[in-house]
């Protein structure tokens, strides 16, 4: 038997990639993964952690596209949009444009929240069945508002749209929200708690799958770049990588924001955009959050864990542009100053900022290519990959054995755009 040949060869080795191989071992399949750096290395390091079915609303409404060009204005506005030009993003951005529509909003919510709600018990189940040791709690998530107007909006854009999907919202006065999280400071507004939210620390627990997935008889090759495939006839017969050649009967492409760099060497164009987010991750302060929050008017998430404590979100879409945007950074710090007592800890551990997958109409890209019979996608999680990684990696094993899904696959087509 060929050593280098697995029944699914998985391109990617972040939380989607790690889940869709977790689910394949345990339906029986042999699996290998191909990772360019090391598992959980790219944005499922340096996310918040935050396990969110109340994140089913896309960003994509009526009114959003003039927020985003606004936003070439400040550099520091929580959605960012680079005035640079560049074609494929101006693609992207026209083909959004043309989704900003109520819609096409609630069709994206209801594919978005399937997948988050399914997810949400399998992560529990898995971190507990599991042992997995990522700080997993399930306190809720509090959005907190100092200026009514937001919190009206909110009401209309983000509340009753989860009252519609069936997901919990708790409305709560500002001395409600106050006496829940002594941690703010004193003006607030009003506040929607998620009590079926929850969270974990993204790095531990991406280690812990990965643990998992090699325990299980998984391999995975890290520092394997792909450099080109081997095609015959409709199929992938092969993929050349930094660390050698490798091929399997099934392809998962897991590849996140560099899916659409890759797969434009398949002839695929996936409308994909890369989301610039970032954090800093400080030791715990002395009076840390007791919940996961989310401080609306600044757009900044705050994530609480014994080990730690981390200062998250923002959107920036500035193409494939490396590096740290201290502009960035400093609007996480201010936000933060402006809503909590103790804002950061006393000992700075990282500043990260890692790409987002985030496809046209916010809804992932999860099923079998129409060009490439062996192939199937896993990708376009957006900001939701941790909190859709196991609803994906489930969907994507009952999809290569041929069960019925648990959640109708439909929506997350690859065939919606011809690919």
């Amino acid at each position: 038997m060929d050593a280098s040949r697995s029944d699914v060869l998985i391109l990617g080795g972040g939380v989607i990639g790690l889940a869709c191989a977790y689910y394949l071992l345990k339906s029986g399949a042999t699996v290998r993964i191909l990772e360019q750096g090391t598992p959980g290395c790219g944005s499922s390091h340096g996310n918040c952690g935050t396990i969110t079915p109340s994140h089913a609303a896309p960003l994509a409404m009526p009114g959003m596209l003039g927020v985003a060009l606004r936003s070439m204005l400040r550099a520091d506005a929580p959605l960012y949009l680079n005035p640079r030009l560049d074609g494929p993003r101006l693609r992207w951005l026209l083909g959004f444009a043309r989704r900003c529509n109520w819609r096409d909003f609630e069709r994206a919510a209801q594919a978005r929240s399937a997948i988050l709600q399914r997810s949400r018990g399998l992560l529990a189940s898995l971190v507990r069945d599991e042992r997995f040791d990522c700080e997993f709690g399930e306190e809720g998530e509090l959005y907190v508002y100092r200026d009514p107007r937001t919190l009206q909006a909110d009401e209309r854009h983000h509340a009753q749209v989860l009252d519609r999907l069936g997901v919990v919202v708790e409305r709560l006065r500002g001395d409600e929200v106050e006496a829940r999280e002594p941690a703010l400071k004193p003006g607030v507004a009003g506040g929607l708690f998620h009590p079926g939210d929850a969270r974990l620390r993204p790095d531990r627990f991406a280690a812990e799958l990965a643990q998992r997935v090699l325990a299980m008889g998984g391999a995975i090759e890290s520092g394997a770049r792909i450099d080109r495939f081997g095609l015959q006839g409709d199929r992938i017969d092969h993929v050349r990588t930094t660390r050698g050649v490798f091929s399997g009967e099934r392809i998962v492409m897991a590849l996140g924001a560099w899916s659409p760099l890759v797969a434009q060497s398949l002839g695929l164009r996936l409308p994909m955009q890369p989301g610039k987010g970032y954090s800093i991750t400080y030791s715990r302060p002395s009076l840390a959050p007791r919940h996961a929050l989310v401080l609306r008017e600044a757009a900044v998430c705050v994530t609480t864990w014994e080990s730690g404590f981390r200062l998250g979100s923002t959107m920036e879409f500035s193409g494939y542009a490396e590096g740290l945007n201290r502009t960035r950074l400093d609007a996480l710090r201010r936000g933060a100053a402006q809503g909590l007592h103790v804002p950061e800890g006393p000992e700075l551990r990282e500043e990260w900022w890692g790409w987002r997958p985030m496809s046209v109409d916010e809804v992932p890209i999860i099923g079998p290519s129409s060009r490439w019979s062996n192939l199937t996608l896993a990708t376009a999680h957006g900001m939701l990959g941790v909190s859709m990684s196991a609803a994906t990696g489930e969907l994507v094993a009952s999809m290569l054995r041929g069960d019925v899904p648990s959640i109708d696959p439909t929506p997350y087509a690859p065939t919606r755009f011809g690919v």
